[in-house]
C-alpha cells in the first residue's frame, strides 16, 4: 500500500514539473500545478499558494509540503528578466509633428505577493503604462530633440514606469525605443534641412579659411615690409659709416699730404719744386680753356709762363713769411706789403673756366 501511494505521489510530481517548467506566468487555475503534498519549486519562480481561499504564503525554490484540498497553487510569477515589446503608436510633438514609435521594455517582478493581488495583468498593466509615458515625454519635446535626446527620454520613461509599478511589485530596468518613423514630407524637409546646414557650415569654413589667408598674406607682407626697412636702415647706416671712414681717411690723408708737402717745402730746393708743381698746373689749366663754356677769362700776356708762376711764386712768399718784431723797419714791410697786394691783384685778374 505504502509503494502504491509513493509511486503515485512521484507520477504526480513528475506530471507537476513538467506542467510548470518552461512556461510564462499563468493566471489561469487550470494551468497551474496541483497539489500533490510533495512539490519541487524551480530555480527563479515564485509559487503563490493560498489556503482556503487566502493568502497563505510564497514557495521557495526546492523541496516544499502543502496540506492537500487546503492549500491551493494560485499564481506562478516568474523571477527572471522579462523582455515585452511595446507595439508601435502615434505620438505627436511639441512641434506638431506625428511620429509613429515602438519600443522594447525590461522589467522583472520583485515582489510575487503585490505581482499576485496588487494588479490583474502585470505586463500588460506595464505595456500600457509605457505606452501613455512615452506618448508624454515626446509631448513635451520638439522633433529635433527626439532625435537628439533619445538617452534622456528613455531615462523619463523608466523613472516614470518605475513611480507607478512599484506597487506593482514590478521594476522597469530599462526601456529602448526602437524605431521612430516620421512622415515622408518631414522627411524631405529634414533632409533639405541637414543638407542646408552642411552648405551652412561649408560656406562658413570657406570664409574663414578666407579669412585666415589674407591673415596669413597681411601678415606676409607686414613682416617683409618690417625686414625691407630693417634692412634699409642697416644699409644706410652700413653706407654713412663707410662716407665718414671715406672722409676720414681722405682727411688723413690729405693731412698727411700737407705734412709732408710742408717737410718738404722747408728743405734744399723746395721753392724750385714748388715753382714747378704750378707751372705744370698752369699748364694743365690752360689746355682746358674754352672747352666747357664759350666765356673765357685771359690774363693779359697768357704766352708768358714766366711771369705767371712769378707772380704765384710772390703770393706764396707773401703768404709764407711771417714777420718778426723789430727785425724788420716799417718801410720795408710796407714793401713787402704792396707786392704782396700787386701780386694778389694779378692773380685775380686770371680766372679759367
Amino acid at each position: 500500500m505504502l509503494a502504491r501511494a509513493a509511486r503515485g505521489t512521484g507520477a504526480l510530481l513528475l506530471r507537476g514539473s513538467v506542467q510548470a517548467s518552461g512556461r510564462a506566468p499563468r493566471r489561469a487555475s487550470s494551468g497551474l500545478p496541483r497539489n500533490t503534498v510533495v512539490l519541487f519549486v524551480p530555480q527563479q519562480e515564485a509559487w503563490v499558494v493560498e489556503r482556503m481561499g487566502r493568502f497563505h504564503r510564497i514557495l521557495e525554490p526546492g523541496l516544499n509540503v502543502l496540506i492537500p484540498v487546503l492549500d491551493r497553487i494560485r499564481y506562478v510569477q516568474s523571477l527572471k528578466e522579462i523582455v515585452i515589446n511595446v507595439p508601435e503608436q502615434s505620438a505627436v510633438t511639441l512641434d506638431n509633428v506625428t511620429l509613429q514609435i515602438d519600443g522594447v521594455l525590461y522589467l522583472r517582478i520583485m515582489d510575487p505577493y503585490k505581482a499576485s493581488y496588487g494588479v490583474e495583468d502585470p505586463e500588460y498593466a506595464v505595456t500600457q503604462l509605457a505606452q501613455t509615458t512615452m506618448r508624454s515625454e515626446l509631448g513635451k519635446l520638439s522633433l529635433d530633440k527626439v532625435f537628439r535626446e533619445r538617452e534622456s527620454l528613455n531615462a523619463n520613461i523608466v523613472d516614470a514606469i518605475n513611480q507607478a509599478a512599484d506597487y506593482w511589485g514590478i521594476r522597469c530596468l530599462r526601456y529602448e525605443i526602437k524605431d521612430i518613423h516620421v512622415p515622408p514630407r518631414v522627411k524631405e524637409s529634414m533632409q533639405m534641412q541637414v543638407e542646408a546646414e552642411r552648405r551652412k557650415r561649408a560656406t562658413v569654413l570657406e570664409s574663414e579659411g578666407t579669412r585666415e589667408s589674407a591673415i596669413n598674406v597681411a601678415e606676409g607682407k607686414k613682416q617683409a615690409q618690417i625686414l625691407a626697412s630693417e634692412a634699409e636702415k642697416a644699409e644706410q647706416i652700413n653706407q654713412a659709416t663707410g662716407e665718414a671712414s671715406a672722409v676720414l681717411a681722405k682727411a688723413k690723408a690729405k693731412a698727411e699730404a700737407i705734412r709732408i708737402l710742408a717737410s718738404a717745402l722747408t728743405q734744399h730746393n723746395g721753392d724750385a719744386a714748388a715753382s714747378l708743381t704750378v707751372a705744370e698746373q698752369y699748364v694743365s689749366a690752360f689746355s682746358k680753356l674754352a672747352k666747357d663754356s664759350n666765356t673765357v677769362l685771359l690774363p693779359s700776356n697768357p704766352s708768358d709762363v714766366t711771369s705767371m708762376v712769378a707772380q704765384a711764386m710772390g703770393v706764396y712768399g707773401a703768404l709764407t713769411k711771417a714777420p718778426v718784431p723789430g727785425a724788420q723797419d716799417s718801410g720795408k714791410s710796407s714793401r713787402d706789403a704792396q707786392s704782396t697786394d700787386a701780386s694778389l691783384e694779378e692773380l685775380g685778374r686770371v680766372k679759367l673756366s
